[in-house]
Order: structure tokens, then sequence, then C-alpha cells
């Protein structure tokens, strides 16, 4: 006990006398400190007595009563030299060095814009002396942590010339920088902009973007520059054949593709049957198609997350830019409501071929029209308030029997705030709608159908330090969906009134991502999403013995069980719901300057599915919800891959393979009658898809002669197993290949820059043909050939290929003021492949032979486009 009472009043002793009163003036030498702290306690300072002249203390100390650990702790974070206690000792030395590490505590953030005052993605800001640097997000925004003093910082961004600035930090400083274009003409500009080399450093992989000055290079049919129609020059990416509409990805529906315009869903996305895509390049800024590695932020499809950004519209300057085209047109309007304060944009579109079908005297028709806008307005330096719209309508008849409309409306409305130097928010609110409208003269009625969705957004990106960001938000959308209302158009149509059950849901959701890099090879993003999604009334809701569908043993096949009652679920009355956590990672190992090695993993949910038995999206189509017969989507998705760029970002190849599987895969049983059809449950079966491949893709980024080749070569097939051992399934429970399997999938895409007032591009591609269901024979009953079919998707269309040209005709290309032109002459299917969009069997009437009929959308399509700017 003696013992233990002594150390205790020894160590007593020793804190007591490790308390100190310290005063020091600013501009003293550590002299001053020294003999205050050797006075007061039994602590000595050692230094190397030459440096005591330059030790001095930078700022001014006053301090009461304080123990010797926590001065040591207080010095170290205020004075530019190393303290540290050893034994009875404190010793001093220099800390240049670590001064610059404790004095970063100042942050230079700020905004980069182009010519047009369009935020730049991508742009660079390095500071050379220390190494640091990072890059613009989405919005044009940045912000870096660097140490007080004067620095010189470097701002970039391929196609425009290098602002170098010089700033001296002693306090945080936000900037606003407009880049200009480098080069001599617009038109390099664009070439050098347009084709950039492979971010080696990001985690972020299976990430296509292309601009609109990219995509308007390309060739297609009739000659309009259509955004949807330039992804199928990646990888990955395939469609349903020509003339048809969507896309699809690594084997993926199109109903598993989440389509955003300024961060609202579209639901449809062509005209015309799919000739032309509803989004205007004259209107969009860029696209980035995420075909895996898709960050937390996003959500609700389980194949791709398409996200197209529209033109914000020049703060300074009138801007007016359109084409003439021979079946469309388009004009574009942009410029300041208040000069640096507010902008618009608006732009418009519309075909005018219904026109000529009148000249020629045919009675039918068909036209699209729509509208695109943008408002900005910058309240102060933190607060901005924009707003996007879009409107697009296609009318289309066939004489006096058929006429149908058809199109989509968005309104969204977002408020972005700066939350001090480190946060940027972006809450908004939007609609968006597709309906459906169809009216059969013939047998006196209509058919009116519609998905409306209302939501709300509300994201924040955190800047942590230069070495870890967070995005995280939280969502809702609610939905209304109308399958369908059938109207009899007067009291001699053979159809009755009849409403299909309206459906309501709420889907929300919150999300988290982190941005980490770790040491100077090391990258990291890692998230989780959470999802949820609720079914509600007013619905009556169909109740079964065992399930919807039925197997008929005797006959082998699936039919529609009969409900045995109803359950009526009244307004706002939960009917069935779920949830899912959804994680998501991405790493980016570096391996030189040059090369990197990535790989991803993401779950997503997908909740809404259309339902149709064609394999390309028709405006017909109806959307429709889980509920308590349809399952949601689950994917788990995997992609490694290989990335590096050669002889100075000149060239860039991008190497992945893939390995996604998905859950609740709803398939039709044979013979399936979707068409307002209520009680949609009986004719589908649950089952499961996979799809697996490797994507290449090789860039050329500089010079006279730019493009890219892209090969992917993938397997995409589906599995619907019988319920119990006696049920066959769908192809006897087998793996049987999708709707969207392309074995092989080539594209070669080159831009040729001859002299400056002429360039050339061209398109070339080639993928497997499309699986489908052939009749292996026939047989006669009643004296009627009925065929009969093979298993599900055994057999193909033929290869499918084009070759498209085009050319550009500047004719005064050094003009940059005043009237500015340029024509575009292009040929689609230049040797005039005659591509099979179908192949239908049936009888010849005059031999009653059987014969199979191949039909073709497109032979040669030569076209002209007058295109201007001023």
């Amino acid at each position: 006990m003696k013992h233990i009472f002594i150390c205790f009043l020894f160590i007593h002793s020793l804190g007591f006398s490790a308390q100190m009163a310290i005063n020091i003036e600013k501009g003293s030498n550590i002299n001053t400190l020294k003999k205050q702290i050797e006075q007061q306690t039994n602590y000595k300072l050692a230094y190397a007595e030459k440096m005591s002249s330059k030790l001095n203390v930078t700022t001014e100390i006053n301090y009461d009563n304080i123990s010797v650990t926590d001065l040591i702790e207080k010095l170290n974070t205020s004075l530019p030299h190393n303290f540290k206690l050893l034994g009875n000792n404190i010793t001093v030395k220099p800390g240049e060095l670590k001064s610059q590490n404790l004095q970063a505590n100042y942050t230079l953030s700020g905004t980069v814009f182009d010519e047009e005052n369009t935020p730049l993605l991508g742009a660079s800001i390095t500071i050379p002396k220390l190494q640091k640097g990072t890059t613009t997000d989405a919005n044009g925004k940045f912000s870096i942590q660097l140490p007080q003093g004067k620095h010189e910082v470097n701002i970039s961004f391929l196609g425009y010339n290098t602002i170098t600035e010089t700033v001296t930090l002693n306090k945080d400083i936000v900037w606003t920088l407009e880049m200009e274009p480098g080069g001599e003409t617009l038109e390099e500009v664009v070439i050098e902009q347009t084709n950039k080399a492979v971010n080696i450093k990001k985690p972020q992989m299976s990430m296509n973007s292309l601009s609109m000055n990219e995509i308007k290079q390309i060739p297609v049919a009739l000659g309009e520059p259509d955004p949807l129609k330039s992804l199928l020059t990646l990888p990955g990416v395939t469609n349903a054949g020509e003339g048809s509409s969507g896309f699809n990805v690594r084997g993926g529906a199109a109903d598993q593709n989440l389509i955003l315009l300024d961060n609202v869903p579209i639901y449809s996305d062509s005209h015309l049957f799919g000739f032309f895509s509803v989004f205007n390049a004259d209107a969009v800024n860029s696209l980035d198609l995420y075909k895996g590695g898709i960050p937390s932020k996003y959500g609700g499809r389980v194949s791709s997350v398409l996200d197209i950004t529209q033109n914000n519209g020049d703060y300074q300057d009138f801007k007016f830019e359109g084409g003439i085209g021979l079946i469309s047109s388009k004009l574009r309007v942009e410029g300041p409501l208040k000069r640096d304060k507010a902008s618009f944009m608006l732009a418009g579109r519309t075909s005018y071929a219904h026109l000529f079908l009148k000249l020629a005297d045919n009675e039918n028709s068909a036209q699209f029209y729509d509208l695109n806008a943008k408002l900005n307005y910058k309240l102060n330096e933190n607060n901005s308030l924009h707003f996007s719209g879009y409107f697009g309508n296609d009318v289309f008849d066939i004489s006096d029997s058929f006429s149908s409309t058809y199109g989509n409306t968005m309104g969204k409305l977002n408020w972005k705030h700066r939350f001090g130097k480190n946060i940027n928010t972006d809450l908004s609110i939007f609609y968006s709608d597709y309906q459906f409208q169809l009216n059969l003269n013939t047998l006196s009625f209509s058919w009116d159908s519609r998905i409306e969705s209302y939501g709300l957004k509300y994201a924040w990106q955190h800047y942590i330090s230069d070495d870890i960001q967070l995005n995280y938000g939280v969502d809702a959308t609610y939905y209304d969906f109308n399958p369908g209302i059938l109207i009899p158009n007067n009291s001699e149509s053979t159809v009755n009134y009849r409403e299909l059950d309206r459906k309501y849901a709420l889907e929300p959701s919150a999300y988290l991502d982190v941005n980490q890099k770790i040491g100077d090879q090391l990258e990291v993003r890692y998230g989780l999403r959470y999802s949820a999604f609720y079914r509600y009334g007013p619905q009556n809701v169909s109740i079964y013995e065992n399930s919807p569908v039925d197997y008929n043993a005797d006959y082998n096949i699936y039919q529609e069980a009969t409900p045995v009652g109803t359950q009526f679920y009244d307004s706002g009355e939960l009917i069935s719901d779920f949830n899912n956590f959804e994680p998501r990672a991405a790493l980016s190992f570096i391996l030189n300057n040059e090369s990197s090695l990535k790989t991803s993993y993401n779950r997503m949910a997908q909740y809404l599915h259309i339902v149709s038995n064609s394999q390309s999206p028709t405006p017909v189509n109806i959307w429709t919800p889980s509920g308590p017969f349809i399952e949601p989507q689950i994917l788990d998705q995997y992609a490694l891959g290989y990335f590096r760029n050669f002889d100075n970002n000149t060239y860039s190849l991008e190497t992945e393979a893939f390995y996604k599987d998905i859950d609740n895969r709803i398939d039709y049983v044979d013979g399936a009658n979707l068409i307002a059809n209520n009680d949609i449950e009986q004719v589908l079966l649950n089952g499961q898809a996979r799809a697996y491949g490797l994507e290449v893709l090789f860039r050329k980024n500089r010079g006279d002669l730019t493009g890219w080749i892209s090969y992917t070569l993938s397997r995409a097939e589906q599995r619907t197993a019988g319920r119990t051992p006696q049920e066959p399934g769908i192809a006897n429970g087998n793996w049987y290949l999708s709707p969207y399997d392309k074995l092989h999938n080539l594209s070669v895409t080159g831009n040729y820059e001859y002299s400056k007032k002429w360039s050339f591009s061209a398109n070339f591609a080639l993928q497997s043909g499309q699986p489908v269901t052939y009749p292996n024979g026939y047989y006669e009953f009643g004296g009627i050939p009925v065929p009969n079919y093979s298993l599900r998707n055994e057999n193909r269309l033929p290869l499918y290929h084009h070759l498209d040209l085009a050319a550009t005709l500047t004719p005064k290309p050094n003009k940059n003021k005043g009237w500015q032109s340029y024509w575009v002459f292009s040929i689609y299917n230049a040797y005039n492949r005659r591509n099979a969009a179908s192949i239908r069997f049936t009888t010849n009437d005059a031999t009653g032979i059987n014969e199979a009929r191949r039909l073709s959308i497109f032979g040669i399509l030569p076209s002209v486009s007058y295109n201007f700017k001023f």
C-alpha cells in the first residue's frame, strides 16, 4: 500500500509539474518558448543552436493552464516546426514540408464553362509544384484543398486552350472560369474534343460517352443525326433491326434500359415506329451510357442507364442553329434572358413526309414533332434555378381505317445550392408521361392508354478531401398506370366500353456512393442503394385456387386459370410491397502511366416491366408494375477490364469481360394474349436470364483520321423451368437464346478531315442475325396446313450488315461570325444489302406451295441536309 501511495504521489507530482502558463508574442525567437517551459517544468527544449535564429514563433501563443502533452499538440498545429516528447526532452526540428500539410486548410473551388456557358465535365485542375489535382463533375464544379501561400494552377480540357492562373491562398477562394476553344478552326476543335482517351485512373468502367459533335459525324438513315442510333457503334449495344425502336445492352431487353433526359425518366424513345429517336441532336449536349459498374444514384432498371443532358443555353449571346433535310427540319434558339444571369434554349423539330404523300394522292400519313426547352437563372454565387421540358408527338394514319397518336411529355424544376465550399446539392421535382391513343374506324372503337409519373430527387455531392468524395441522396417516384380504355365510337360499334384496371405504385429509394483514392495506384468507388416498391389500391385483384397459369397435361400446354374470386383494395390500401438492398463497387488499379486494371460489381432491382411479345418495342406496348403475381427483376453483374492509352493518348484500348445474372425475368406462354388483357398474370411465367461476353473498343483520338472499332463476342440466354417435375416450362426447361442474343457484333466508325472544306465519315456494322422461332414442319387438319414450330428461338435471321457513307461540305470554313453553314451528303446502306427484318412462312395462293418471305425495311438510301447557324 505504501508503494502504491508513493507511486500515486509521483505520478500526480509529474502531472502537476507539467501544468504551465505560456505567453509568447508573434515574431518571438524560439528561445523565449524554451525559457518559459524550462522554468515551469522539468522538461528541456532540445534543438540545434545554429537553427535557433530560424525557429521563430509565427503566431501568438497564450495558454494560462496547459499540460506538456497538450502544449506539444497545440504547437504542432499552430507552428511550422516539429515538436516531439522524448523522455524529459522536447525535441524541435524545422518542419517546412510539415508546415505545408498543416496549413492545407484553404479550399480553391469553382465552376468551369465552355464558350457557350455549358459546364465542362472532366476538366483537369492541376497544381504542378504540389503534384496535386482534381477534375470537374457533371455540373462543371471542382473543389481542392491547398496549403496557404502562392500557387500556380493549370486548368485544361481536350480541345481547349489551357488556362494558367496564379492564386495566393489566405482564405477560401471560388473561381468561375470560361475556357476558349484551341486550334485554328472550330472543326479541328471538334475532332480533338470529342475523341477522348480513356481515363485509366477513375474506377468507372463499362461506360461510354459521346458528344453531339461526334454523333453528327456518324451516317444514319434519312440523314438525321440520332443520339440513340449512334449508340449502336459502341461495344455491347445492338438493336432489333432496321426501322426498329429501342436498343439492347449486353443481351438485355429494351425495357431494361433506364433512359433519362436531364435526370427525368422517358418511357418511349422513338418517333415513326423507330425511324427516328425522340432526342434532337441539336438540343442535346452529351450522353453517357452505363452498361455496368453503375453508380448508386441510378436504379430501377437492370440492363443499362442512358443519361442525356440538354444544352443550357448561352448566357452571353443569342445563337440560332438549324437544319433542313429531306423529310424533317429543326431549329434551335438560345441566348441570355439577362446577360450572365439567366439563359434559355428552345429547340423544335418536325417532319413533313406526309405533305409529299398528299401531293401524290396517298391517303396515308405519318408525321412527328417535338419541342425541347431549358431555362436557367443564377440567383447568386451559391444558388441557381433550372427548368427542363420536352414534348413530342407522333400522328399515324392509314387511310380512313386506322389512326394513332402517341408521345412523351416531361417537365422538371430543380434548385442547385452550394453549402459552403465542399457541398453541392440538387433538389428537383418532375413529371413524365407516355400516352398512346388508337382509333380503329373500321371497328368503330378507340383505345387510350398511359403511364404517368411524379417524382422528387434530392442529391448531394460532398467533398471530404482530395482523396474522398461522397455522393448521396434520396428520391421517390409515384406511378399511375392506365393499361387501356376501350371506347365505342358510335352505336354501331361491336365493342362495349371497357376500362382495364388502373394500377398505382410508389418507388422510394436512398443511396450513398464513396469515391476514395488509396495511395498512388488504387482508387475505389463503393456504395449502397436501398429501394422499395409499394402497390396501392383502388384495384380488384383476382384470386386463384393455385396459380394464374394452369398446365394442361393432356395437351401439354399452359392455359389461363379461372379466378375463384376477387379481393378489392380501397384507395391507398397496400396491395403488395418489395424492398431490396443494392450494393455497388468499382476499383481501378493503375499499372503505369498508360494502363490500368478495373473491376466492378453492381446489384440492381427493376419493378416496372413492358408487356410485349414483340422483340422491338412498339407504341402499343404497355408498362405494368410488379405486384401480387409479378416479382421485381434482380440483377447481379460482374466485370473485369484492361484499359490503356498509347502514343501520348493518340490511341486508346478498352477491353472488358462481363457476366450478368437476372432473376424473375418474365416470359410468356406460347400463344399468349397480351392485348387488352386485364389479368395479364394468366399468361406470364417467371424465369431467369443470363448474359456473358467480351467487349473490345479501340480508338484513334487524334489526327486527320479518327474513329473507333468496337467488337463484342457475347451470349444471352433465358430459362423458364417447369414449376413441377411434370411441367415442361419453356423449351423443356433448358436454357434457350434470348431474343436479344447477338453472338458477334462489329462496328467500324471513321472520320477523315480531308481539308477545311471537306470531311468524310463512314460506318460499317455487322452483327449476328436475331434469334427467331421457325416452323420445322407442318401437318394437315381438315385439309388445312398447320405449322409445327421448333423450340423457342432455335433459329436465326440471316447475318445483318451494312455500310454507311457521308461527306460534309463547309463552304466558308474560316468564317467565325455571321451566317455559317454546311451540307451533309449521306448514303445509308451503300451496297444495297437487303437485311431481313423478319421472315414469314406462308402458302403461295397460286401454287399451293409453302414458302418463306423476307421483309426488308431499307435498301440503299441517299439523303442530303443543309445546316446553318448564326
